[in-house]
C-alpha cells in the first residue's frame, strides 16, 4: 500500500523523490539533505523519537528547490540562499505558477532570437 502523497516523508523517501526529480538521476544521498538542512534555515523537518525525520510537502518542495540551484543550475550555497530568501524569486518555476505564460514565453524568445540575429549581421 502506498502512502498518501501528503504524508509526511523519512529521509529515505525524500532522497528518492529529489532523485527522481533530478534531470541527471543522480543518486542523493541522506547525508547531504541533513547539511542542506543546517545551511539553508527554511527546511525544519519534524524530528521525532530516535532522532528521525519527517519531511511535510512545503519541507520537499524548499528541497527541490535548493537540489536545482545546487546541482543542476551549478550555484554556490550562498548563492541559492540569496535566491530562497528573495521572496520575488522564491517561485523558480514561473511557467507553472503563471508568472509568465507559454504564449508570452514564446514571444520574447522569438523577440531575443531576432535581436541576436541583428547584432550578428552588423
Amino acid at each position: 500500500m502506498n502512502k498518501d502523497f501528503t504524508a509526511y516523508k523519512t529521509i529515505g523517501e525524500v532522497a528518492k523523490i529529489l532523485e527522481s526529480s533530478s534531470k541527471n538521476r543522480k543518486n542523493i544521498q541522506t547525508h547531504t539533505i541533513r547539511f542542506w538542512e543546517k545551511e539553508f534555515k527554511q527546511i525544519k523537518p519534524k524530528i521525532l523519537k530516535g532522532n528521525r525525520r519527517y519531511y511535510d510537502l512545503k519541507n520537499i518542495e524548499l528541497l527541490k528547490k535548493v537540489h536545482f540551484l545546487l546541482k543542476e543550475q551549478g550555484m554556490t550555497i550562498n548563492g541559492a540562499k540569496k535566491i530562497l530568501n528573495d521572496e520575488k524569486t522564491f517561485k523558480l518555476d514561473e511557467i507553472t505558477n503563471g508568472s509568465i505564460k507559454t504564449f508570452d514565453l514564446k514571444k520574447k524568445l522569438l523577440k531575443i532570437s531576432s535581436l541576436i540575429k541583428k547584432l550578428k549581421t552588423k
